[in-house]
């Protein structure tokens, strides 16, 4: 028996957007494009009668208010949203707040050369609307939710992977430093909020790939940083990493753990894509279980495909603590579950109690 075809609707003040993305899309197999519109209010009866699976959504038009659209969407009936935007290729707060909202993904575009760009990133675009089809969009989620009290609150109490990986079996001098790794994909810039948002000053340093475009990291970063009670922000070659410090890996870089005279630090480094991520998660965890050992801790979030669930493993076999997010608080069960069929996981904890466990497990 065929599987319903994914329903994709276009939303794009350009006609040659709309045009060239509705006519690529309808020769995917499995896809359906039920329609398409320069604004929003344009399809509102249509979406009442055949309600989308996945929406392609730029933000950015003039005659659209699309983070307006986007915030009373999720608030209503949450469907999974990729952002397809200019905004996207010099970087723009804009869509971090769209992320915040609840977009699953954003595709970069560029302001000139437009169909020749589309053209080429077809197969981008129909990857990430088969990926958005199998998350489970949320309301998003706030960082005062939960059991500990809010940031506020906090501040008064093998593969190419060996590539990039330095060679050797790690430094020999001995440190008892915990260190936190965390990996997560899509859905994960909420995932990160809530989490980081609940950690005291006093807890480990944190090392951090999230797998986001190069131009969004630091915004992202700085938008962390104003909300938690811990540092956060992008990390850049040779940062030393301490407690109540967390370091979000430069996008367009892997970024791995080493140490040097006792000391953890962060490496800054290009190299192939691992994963089809740069950077990955995988190498940030091998690193960690290099360097680290049985001082680190492990933690993988949501995200679609397999990246970090290895590293994951290898962290668990030097002997440290592992935790993978649960199946029913990701907004894409993907990175975490195929870590869990490695035996990688420790535990499988839901998203409101990873805070909580990082503070319990580097004490």
């Amino acid at each position: 028996m065929n599987e319903a075809p994914i329903r994709v609707l276009v939303i794009d003040d350009s006609a040659l957007v709309r045009q060239t993305v509705a006519q690529a899309l309808t020769r995917q197999p499995g896809i359906e494009v039920t329609a398409s519109a320069a604004n929003p209010v344009l399809v509102g009866e249509r979406m009442q009668k055949a309600w989308p699976d996945v929406i392609l959504l730029d933000i950015a038009g003039p005659r659209i208010d699309g983070l307006a659209f986007l915030r009373r969407l999720m608030a209503e009936r949450p469907t999974p949203v990729i952002i397809c935007s200019s905004l996207a290729e010099a970087g723009n707060d804009t869509l971090l707040q769209a992320l915040a909202a609840g977009a699953v993904s954003i595709i970069a575009r560029p302001q000139f050369g437009l169909k020749d760009f589309l053209d080429s990133t077809v197969p981008d675009i129909v990857a990430a609307i088969r990926a958005a089809a199998k998350t489970r969009v949320r309301q998003p989620l706030r960082g005062a939710a939960g059991s500990l009290p809010p940031a506020m609150m906090a501040r008064l109490v093998r593969n190419s992977a060996d590539a990039i990986l330095p060679a050797g079996a790690g430094a020999t001098l001995k440190t008892v430093d915990k260190v936190i790794a965390m990996g997560t994909s899509t859905g994960g810039t909420q995932a990160l909020e809530t989490v980081l948002t609940r950690l005291p000053l006093t807890v480990a340093g944190i090392v951090i790939v999230q797998h986001m475009p190069e131009q969004f990291t630091a915004m992202f970063a700085e938008r962390l940083n104003t909300l938690c009670a811990i540092e956060v922000r992008e990390g850049r070659n040779n940062d030393r990493i301490l407690p109540g410090r967390a370091l979000i890996a430069p996008g367009g870089k892997h970024m791995l753990l080493k140490r040097h005279a006792g000391q953890y630090q962060i490496e800054v480094v290009d190299g192939p894509l691992v994963n089809r991520h740069r950077p990955s998660v995988d190498v940030l965890f091998r690193s960690v279980a290099r360097f680290a050992g049985s001082n680190a801790i492990g933690v993988i979030m949501t995200g679609m495909g397999d990246d970090g669930a290895r590293g994951l493993k290898e962290v668990h076999d030097a002997g440290g603590a592992t935790i993978a997010q649960d199946a029913a608080s990701c907004v894409v069960f993907g990175m975490p579950n195929e870590a869990i069929k490695l035996g990688a996981a420790d535990r499988v904890l839901p998203l409101s109690q990873i805070a909580a466990a990082l503070i319990e497990a580097h004490r």
